[in-house]
């Protein structure tokens, strides 16, 4: 069974969250709402999410601050933040938004469709990590059982090898797609880098799995 992506909703009027989650409630997925950044920055330390949507004007601590905390943070530094504002003073402030680490800035009032496009697109891009952290966590579990096993159960790692191997296969299926449509529609620059990084660690692996192969010294040749 799939897990669902968890989003963080961060504003401090209870409409505007109420708006956000009609909007986003297509996707699916589980939206936990932030009514200050404090409140946001505690979800943060127990929760792992998909992607941000954070309000820029909020009393306290502002949606700068916040994003200036997450990003300082090991474990939330690569979560991708939308900045949502109400007001827009020029280009200088939206390279604030920028500098303290946001993926995209929204002006309200926004299209909804757009909003929702853009974060099913990072939704997408975290659930296909998700799938190449466990799938490289099986791997490692099943070589440290290889290396305890007895030499009557040789065959088996082969067999766990083409397994793995082909699971390994559906993932980078899956995301040459993605990437292929993000190329196609244009989409953020943030989120085509994103994708390209997740090609990247799939590269990885399959070189790491081609290594393991019987007869093959080299391995095969990266997945492009």
């Amino acid at each position: 069974m799939v897990q669902k992506a968890k989003i963080l909703l961060v504003d401090d009027r209870p409409e505007n969250l109420l708006a956000l989650e009609a909007i986003l409630s297509a996707l699916d997925q589980t939206l936990v709402r932030a009514s200050s950044g404090e409140e946001a920055l505690k979800a943060l330390l127990t929760d792992d999410f998909a992607v941000i949507l954070l309000d820029v004007q909020m009393p306290g601590m502002d949606g700068f601050e916040t994003a200036a905390h997450i990003k300082r943070r090991e474990r939330t530094r690569d979560i991708p933040i939308i900045f949502l504002t109400a007001i827009n003073h020029g280009p200088h402030h939206t390279f604030r938004g920028y500098a303290a680490g946001a993926v995209d800035y929204i002006s309200k009032p926004f299209d909804p469709w757009v909003l929702r496009a853009k974060v099913s697109v990072f939704v997408e891009l975290y659930m296909k990590n998700c799938q190449l952290r466990e799938q490289a966590a099986l791997l490692r579990l099943q070589l440290e059982g290889n290396g305890k096993a007895d030499a009557g159960e040789a065959k088996e790692p082969a067999g766990l090898l083409a397994e793995l191997s082909a699971r390994l296969a559906a993932v980078e299926e899956q995301a040459e797609a993605l990437s292929k449509q993000l190329g196609d529609e244009s989409t953020d620059a943030a989120a085509v880098a994103t994708a390209a990084h997740l090609e990247r660690k799939l590269t990885g692996l399959r070189r790491a799995l081609d290594a393991l192969e019987p007869g093959s010294p080299g391995g095969q040749a990266a997945v492009n």
